[in-house]
């Protein structure tokens, strides 16, 4: 047997007392930390940012034709938008080394004296890492959030409510989550990953923005065509999303661990039980083994496990997947019952799936699974004994929840207000721009070009006498010429303009 080679150890932080962690010219400041551990966290923010146009193709492909572009490109906005706003002050508010229970200090405004020392989040990376990790965390609960302008919404009015709500609702719920000042954190609540930041947030706050929008034209009408325009857009979005989610999860761990491997394990296990679980229930009602149920069942799992991921063993991933498939699924009638239009489904399946997560972590979080990192110490929940914690996750999420739907209402109320005097500011597209489409009227681009189509393929009755023989003859010998009076592509969705 070989030798083994020998361990040279980390050298242990000692700048203490420097807000940078160092001086860079005159110290080697990777020596604290293992480049495994930030190769491995810069991956999973790669990963995590991926996550995002998933978000766009998944609302995308849910959405009518007519106003899939608006959709992906709000995504990608907010990438732009939210990460300019984390750099500028976000992650000061959220994760300042001063916080106070509720919200950060300004101190590292700007990314001011963020390099070296030691993050917040673990001792395992720097501020800097961190910072752009939970950076993408800060873009794609926004993008989430903003997909409830759906078909109806204005984009300048958006954009602003992407700065303003990242600053006022999202980095408070972030800082008191996750930061080790925070109120939720020091009363010991549990959320690895996001469930309450992240999805009870954006959850409530596209309930919040669908009730001030309103309801779009035609809604509880056979005028409104409810079918998704383009099955596989929601396909890739899932897919995006579902290799994303394991630089989510398992990112959290902020190490290359035992304990980040599980939450990789626990991730893959829920998606899929959650989506075979959708499925199931769809199929007991319509017979139809659903492609878009799979896909929202696989999105629900990920929704659910996600604050449990780095605490629960690998056998409470089934009951998460099961629970968040049938919860989500149902709670997707509750928007007849609050009467309000969530025309993608958001508030139910990450407001709702976010809530399962976080009740279910209560009773399946581990002490010996949070300890894989080699250095986390909790009680744990109801598998340990530790009845309260039920009552802690229950506060954490009615909090998150709370904030986050009324603060979203009075962000909107203000916008709104405001296009009163300067009508550019209104949220709502007039009913002849929604008749157009957001495409057309916001963008002035469309996600599909159908005119090169309808002059390739047209109907002789439709070209003058003088047609030649070349352009019917255009279709293949095994396909018929288009009906008198009937484009191809009239069949294609045309219900969907």
């Amino acid at each position: 047997m070989s030798e083994s080679q020998p361990y040279v150890p980390l050298e242990p932080f000692t700048n203490l007392t420097i807000a940078t962690g160092g001086d860079s010219l005159q110290y080697d400041l990777n020596v604290f930390y293992n480049a495994g551990d930030m190769a491995f966290v810069i991956i999973c923010t790669a990963l995590v940012l991926l996550m995002i146009p998933g978000v766009g193709f998944f609302y995308s492909g849910l959405a009518r034709r007519k106003s899939a572009l608006s959709l992906l490109w709000l995504s990608v906005m907010a990438t732009a938008v939210t990460s300019f706003q984390w750099f500028f002050w976000g992650y000061s508010l959220a994760f300042s080394h001063k916080a106070g229970k509720f919200i950060g200090a300004l101190d590292n405004i700007g990314f001011r004296n963020v390099l070296a020392y030691p993050s917040v989040g673990s001792p395992k990376v720097p501020d800097l890492l961190y910072a752009v990790y939970q950076g993408m965390f800060a873009a794609i609960t926004v993008a989430l959030a903003v997909g409830a302008v759906a078909e109806r919404g204005r984009m300048l009015p958006c954009v602003i409510f992407m700065f303003v709500w990242s600053t006022v609702i999202y980095d408070p719920i972030a800082c008191w989550t996750w930061n080790s000042s925070g109120w939720s954190f020091v009363m010991g609540g549990l959320d690895f990953a996001g469930g309450t930041p992240v999805h009870i947030t954006s959850g409530c706050a596209a309930l919040a923005y669908s009730y001030m929008l309103g309801k779009r034209r035609g809604h509880g009408t056979q005028e409104l065509n409810y079918r998704p325009h383009n099955v596989t857009h929601i396909v890739i979005g899932t897919v995006f999303l579902w290799v994303g989610w394991f630089g989510f999860n398992a990112g959290s761990a902020l190490a290359a661990n035992l304990r980040a491997v599980m939450a990789a394990v626990v991730t893959n296990l829920a998606a899929c039980v959650g989506g075979v679980t959708w499925c199931l229930v769809d199929y007991r009602l319509e017979r139809k083994w659903s492609t878009v149920g799979f896909c929202s069942g696989v999105i629900a799992g990920l929704v659910c496990i996600t604050p449990g991921s780095g605490y629960v063993p690998a056998w409470a991933a089934v009951i998460y997947g099961v629970c968040g498939g049938v919860f989500c699924n149902y709670a997707t009638k509750l928007k007849y019952f609050l009467r309000c239009d969530d025309a993608l489904d958001i508030f139910a399946v990450h407001g709702v799936g976010g809530f399962v997560g976080n009740i279910l972590t209560a009773f399946f979080a581990a002490d010996y699974i949070a300890h894989l990192d080699g250095f986390s110490t909790i009680p744990g929940g109801w598998l340990n004994q530790h009845w309260v914690q039920l009552g802690y996750q229950l506060a954490d999420s009615v909090a998150g929840a709370s904030y986050s739907f009324f603060g979203t209402c009075l962000i909107l109320g203000a916008i709104d207000g405001i296009g009163k005097f300067f009508p550019i500011f209104k949220l709502r597209a007039s009913e002849e721009e929604e008749i157009l489409g957001i495409d057309d009227v916001e963008i002035g681009e469309f996600a599909y070009d159908y005119v090169e189509l309808t002059r390739e393929v047209k109907s002789p009755d439709d070209s003058d006498d003088n047609m030649s023989r070349n352009s019917i003859s255009s279709f293949p010998d095994h396909a018929q010429a288009p009906e008198k009076g009937h484009r191809p592509h009239d069949s294609v969705g045309s219900s969907q303009q």
